[in-house]
């Protein structure tokens, strides 16, 4: 199973909305980056319901951000924020303006 590092994000903004196990599940997995064996080990449960449990996570995550966009908002904020910093940097005024406002039409 390749880990799809998107759903990092997808799981910071909507998380709360998996049960805790799944929650706990796909935490170990994305953000602590453990295998699915030991998480077997550790949720006391089989590989195959490891699997079955990320595979319906992704899922719900991914359809909660389908239909939100929240996810995305965040990145295509961030990018703007990054820019805002390079500009602030060489003090270019007028393209830290130009940035801001966009930044502001993301929210």
């Amino acid at each position: 199973m390749a880990k799809n590092l998107n759903f990092v994000l997808l799981l910071d903004c909507y998380g709360e909305l998996l049960t805790q196990r799944q929650r706990e599940i796909a935490e170990l997995y994305y953000n602590e980056d453990f295998s699915l064996t030991e998480i077997a080990q550790i949720q006391q449960i089989s590989r195959q319901a490891v699997s079955d449990s990320l595979r319906h996570s992704e899922q719900i995550l991914q359809q909660t951000e389908t239909k939100l966009g929240m996810a995305e908002r965040i990145g295509n904020l961030r990018n703007c924020l990054e820019q805002i910093l390079v500009s602030c940097q060489t003090q270019n005024i007028s393209e830290i303006t130009e940035l801001a406002a966009n930044g502001l039409q993301l929210l």
